[in-house]
């Protein structure tokens, strides 16, 4: 007598067996991982100090900043003061800093998702490395959009504006430092909508149709989010308001996808149950 073929047995999942202070002994040194390649990109940025303090952070102080000319911006020189003793030491490694962040950012990412979505199969590292690919992508393409389009109209909308002749801009390079790091990350962090988007639907907490619905109030809000991180001019708003409809936008579609591809996975889990009980 022929005997039942063996069913296919579950591919252990270490995290099934791992208590709660493993779970967090693994965050801690997933952090410590991650901190290591923002490490490597802040030696990176210190032997390129010189071209990330005066070409990176400080090209927007000056006329002949290449998006000026692209973006056709009348640009106008305007000089930083240090009004602190440690002003110009805060800013340099503040500086480094970020630009390791921005450079580690890839590995740093990677090691987070691989805590939030552990990775046992080769399929399974497969995909959480190209998640992290995408979260990557998103985030630098949201820096490069805030260094390039947001951080040129705001800095001369704040450098040429003047409610008197007889009070001169003078900026502070702290103040400076921080506004650039804030407007870049910002965009960076606000360009994760589509994977945020993916990850919601994956689990089945958001739907294109939810989308939809609340379109409308969508545009209203990304409408309040580019006038809380831009100057009052409506051309910088416009700048951020737009890319935020287009994510929107862009977040349907991936919903849609996402929420089709747990569909599938769940036909599939149904219909291998059903064929087992048989």
């Amino acid at each position: 007598m022929e005997g039942k073929p063996p069913e296919a047995k579950k591919p252990a999942d270490r995290t099934d067996t791992m208590s709660f202070l493993e779970h967090l002994e693994e965050l801690r040194w997933r952090i410590i991982k991650g901190l290591i390649g923002v490490l490597v990109g802040m030696v990176i940025a210190f032997f390129f100090a010189d071209f990330f303090v005066e070409d990176v952070i400080l090209g927007p102080t000056r006329s002949d900043f290449f998006m000026y000319d692209v973006l056709r911006v009348d640009a106008v020189n305007f000089e930083l003061q240090s009004r602190r003793l440690p002003g110009q030491f805060f800013t340099y490694w503040g500086t480094l800093f970020v630009m390791g962040f921005v450079i580690g950012s890839p590995f740093f990412i990677y090691q987070m998702w691989s805590f939030i979505e552990p990775a046992l199969e080769r399929k399974e590292k497969k995909k959480s490395f190209f998640t992290s690919f995408f979260i990557t992508f998103f985030f630098l393409t949201g820096v490069a959009f805030g260094y390039m389009i947001l951080v040129p109209f705001a800095l001369q909308f704040f450098a040429q504006f003047q409610i008197s002749d007889i009070i001169r801009n003078d900026f502070d390079i702290n103040e400076y430092f921080s506004s650039v790091a804030m407007w870049v990350i910002a965009c960076g962090i606000i360009f994760q909508i589509p994977v945020v988007s993916y990850s919601l639907s994956k689990l089945g907490i958001l739907t294109p149709d939810l989308l939809k619905k609340y379109r409308r109030h969508a545009l209203i809000l990304c409408l309040v989010v580019s006038a809380m991180l831009t100057p009052p001019d409506p051309i910088s708003q416009i700048l951020i308001a737009l890319p935020l409809t287009v994510l929107y936008e862009l977040s349907i579609w991936v919903s849609r996808y996402a929420n089709r591809k747990r569909d599938k996975e769940l036909d599939e889990a149904i219909t291998g149950i059903s064929k087992s009980d048989s």
